[in-house]
C-alpha cells in the first residue's frame, strides 16, 4: 500500500500493520471539508497526499489561516481535541486533492503506550506546528500586508511545486483575514514591481 511505501517509514513494520488495519483510506476533492469546527473528531488524520488548510473562526464566522499539513503529517489542534474529548476548534479543507489514513481516536492512546515511533511522531508534530502558528502570529503583529501575501504565495508555490498560483483575490483575502480590494491593490503594486504577473483566476511568481 501508498500508506507503507511513502511518508511514514519512520514506523515500523508491525505499527505500519496496524495502522492499516485499524484506518480508513479515504480521498477528498479540492475544497471538500475533512473537519467542521464545533464538530467532535472521531478520526485522526494521517496525510498521505496533497495539501490541507486548517483555518480558525471566530464568533462571527471570520476565518483565519493557522497553517498548512503537507504529505508525511498529521494535525496537531486534532490531537488536542481529541486528548481533550472537546469539539474541533479548526475546520480542515482540502487545499488540493487529498489522500489520508483516518485513524479512530481510541487509537491514540494504546499506541502512544505502545509505540515510540508513534510518540515521537506526535510530538514532532506538535513542535512543527507551534512553530508555523508563532510564524503566523509574527507575521501579522509585525509585517505589512505585502510582505503577507508575497511569503502567502511562496509557500503556496513550494507546496504545489509550481510557480503558477491558482488563486481569486478573494480567496487569498479570506485565507489572510482581508479585504479583496486590498489584496487586489497589493498584487497589482508586486505585479509593478515585477515580482509576479497577474493574469485570470491564477498568479505567476517571477
Amino acid at each position: 500500500m501508498a500508506f507503507k511505501e511513502k511518508y511514514f517509514a519512520q514506523f515500523d513494520t508491525a505499527f505500519l500493520e496496524e495502522i492499516e488495519k485499524s484506518g480508513t483510506l479515504r480521498k477528498f476533492a479540492t475544497g471538500e471539508i475533512l473537519m467542521e469546527h464545533g464538530k467532535y473528531i472521531r478520526s485522526i488524520p494521517l496525510l498521505i497526499s496533497g495539501v490541507i488548510k486548517i483555518m480558525r473562526e471566530n464568533e462571527d464566522g471570520e476565518e483565519l489561516l493557522l497553517y498548512f499539513i503537507e504529505h508525511g503529517d498529521t494535525c496537531a489542534m486534532t490531537l488536542t481535541c481529541c486528548l481533550g474529548k472537546s469539539k474541533s476548534e479548526i475546520r480542515a479543507i482540502a487545499e488540493t486533492e487529498v489522500e489520508v489514513m483516518m485513524v479512530p481516536v481510541e487509537k491514540m492512546d494504546d499506541w502512544m503506550v505502545r509505540y515510540k515511533s508513534w510518540r515521537n511522531f506526535i510530538l514532532n508534530s506538535y513542535h512543527n506546528r507551534m512553530n508555523e502558528m508563532l510564524g503566523a502570529i509574527d507575521m501579522l503583529a509585525f509585517n505589512q500586508m505585502d510582505v503577507r501575501i508575497l511569503n502567502y504565495l511562496k509557500e503556496k508555490s513550494k507546496q504545489l511545486n509550481s510557480q503558477v498560483i491558482e488563486k481569486t483575490h478573494q480567496e487569498i483575502a479570506n485565507d489572510l483575514h482581508s479585504s479583496r480590494v486590498v489584496v487586489s491593490r497589493i498584487l497589482k503594486q508586486l505585479e509593478k514591481n515585477g515580482l509576479i504577473r497577474l493574469h485570470r483566476y491564477r498568479i505567476e511568481l517571477i
